[in-house]
């Protein structure tokens, strides 16, 4: 009687340096450990080091530039791709366990051949969840993506990068044939080190879900815990507030659309939608005394919403999507769900003295549309406060670059590109284009007109680095070198 062959992995690790030496260990420890598997690791690395007994090093740098360490292993992957059944890649603080593999084998054999099973990270103490750093700014749940195969749930997240990916050789064999995957280093919707990491989903043909219905099962440990306690990311509690949101959508079949195309085409998601907004104590403090009833339109995770509603006032939303308001739910604020048509219909006949658009106009096809369906709902005399990125500042930088391109002797675009990086300057206010609208006094000025309002005044945020320039210069400067735009407008 033969044994049964164990399943062979090729293991790439990226590892720049040597700070990261103790997490590498513990990763070669564990996959060396697996019974499951025969596995065999190769290190790629700046610099020479002893990666452990048994581990291959790579060493060297495609490009000058540091990130583009990770690249090679794709040409490493594809000269084996006849001698391993299954391809993993990830940085050298990200641990994927046994569990980890043997869940996403199972997974593989029920999927459609488009999709891989992916991994989110997480952050914590003894292998217990407390931070989930990629569930950040504009990143978010689809609902609409939810699939039910028997027993497991799937549903896509808009953050691709987990820092690691694993393909079967089938699917790898695939990504090489489309062309995405074999290419050398580049930047997209992600900078380079995040970029490899998420080629696969991104470039190659297939779409990457959450297994969400056995979501413990797909977690891989980010190491260092390096974003416990900070901005990035959301706690244990919340991302499961947030995945049994999900699982209720997988039972009913219904698929809520979002609310909007809440991210821009910009390089990086600039501009997109933050769906964790803090509260914002300008916008508190522009409610006149009167305001009693609240209508937020575009609600993310509702902390504004919720702190507005702690203060006494009565406050209803419409969020960006079903998924993502339950903080704003618990702390009491009347939540609307549905499109801006269903919502509106769902409004009918009701009242408010103050409307609340934050970052929603500048990333609708049609803002004075959208401003207009819901500013009839006001009183007489009621306020409507939008907030939107201050555009104008980009617009001066271009136009300076133009200028400062003519005095180096370079082309546009190559002069922008060395400035600003990959942002495209000239078409910023292209909706087409960027997914954004452009915004300034006169822009704000028309959209209120169209929808029955006059637009009374505006507010330049300043980022704090901004501050002493805005005082040496009297504020005369503040409309370039605001980051945001609060414009505060009343019904005619």
């Amino acid at each position: 009687m033969t044994r049964e062959r164990k399943p062979k992995i090729l293991v790439a690790i990226a590892s720049y340096g040597t700070n990261n030496d103790r997490y590498l260990a513990q990763l070669v420890n564990e996959y060396q450990s697996m019974s499951s598997f025969d596995v065999h690791i190769v290190v790629l690395s700046n610099v020479q080091k002893n990666a452990g007994p048994g581990v291959e090093l790579v060493v060297g740098l495609p490009m000058k530039n540091p990130w583009t360490l990770p690249f090679p292993h794709k040409q490493i992957f594809a000269g084996r791709l006849n001698e391993y059944d299954l391809f993993i890649y990830s940085e050298d603080d990200t641990l994927i366990t046994e569990k980890n593999i043997l869940a996403f084998l199972e997974v593989t054999e029920i999927l459609p051949d488009n999709i891989i099973a992916g991994f989110l990270r997480f952050e914590g103490i003894g292998g217990i969840p407390v931070n989930f750093p990629e569930v950040h700014a504009h990143f978010h749940w689809e609902p609409e993506s939810v699939l039910a195969i028997g027993e497991y749930r799937f549903a896509h997240f808009t953050n691709e990068h987990s820092a690691c990916y694993v393909i079967t050789r089938e699917q790898l064999r695939r990504a090489i044939d489309s062309g995405g995957f074999l290419v050398g280093p580049h930047e997209g919707k992600y900078d380079l080190l995040c970029t490899v990491a998420t080629d696969p989903y991104t470039q190659c043909g297939f779409r990457k879900l959450l297994c969400i219905s056995h979501l413990d099962d797909f977690l891989v440990h980010h190491l260092p815990n390096k974003y416990v306690g900070t901005v990035s990311g959301v706690t244990n509690s919340e991302l499961r507030r947030q995945v049994d949101v999900l699982l209720r959508i997988g039972q009913n079949g219904h698929r809520p659309a979002t609310l909007f195309q809440t991210e821009s085409k910009l390089k990086g998601g600039l501009y997109s939608k933050d769906y964790y907004e803090m509260v914002r104590p300008e916008i508190a403090s522009a409610l006149p005394g009167n305001v009693r009833n609240i209508l937020s339109v575009g609600c993310g995770w509702g902390a504004m919403e919720a702190h507005l509603a702690c203060k006494g006032f009565h406050v209803v939303a419409v969020p960006v999507d079903p998924v993502i308001p339950g903080g704003a739910e618990a702390a009491g604020v009347e939540i609307i769900r549905g499109d801006f048509q269903t919502a509106r219909k769902k409004l009918e006949g009701r009242s408010f003295d103050c409307l609340l658009l934050s970052n929603v106009l500048h990333l609708v096809a049609e803002p004075s549309q959208v401003l207009a369906l819901f500013a009839d709902l006001l009183t007489p005399g009621a306020i409507t406060i939008i907030v939107v990125p201050n555009l104008v500042r980009l617009k001066a930088s271009y136009d300076l670059a133009k200028k400062a391109a003519s005095y180096a002797h370079e082309s546009l675009p190559t002069y922008s590109k060395r400035m600003f990086g990959d942002k495209t300057l000239k078409d910023l206010g292209d909706y087409q284009v960027t997914g954004i609208r452009g915004t300034s006094y006169r822009a704000l000025r028309s959209w209120c007109k169209v929808a029955g309002l006059r637009l009374e005044r505006t507010t330049h945020v300043l980022p704090q680095r901004a501050m002493t320039t805005s005082r040496l210069t009297l504020g005369l400067v503040d409309y370039i070198l605001g980051s945001e735009i609060i414009a505060i407008a009343k019904r005619s």
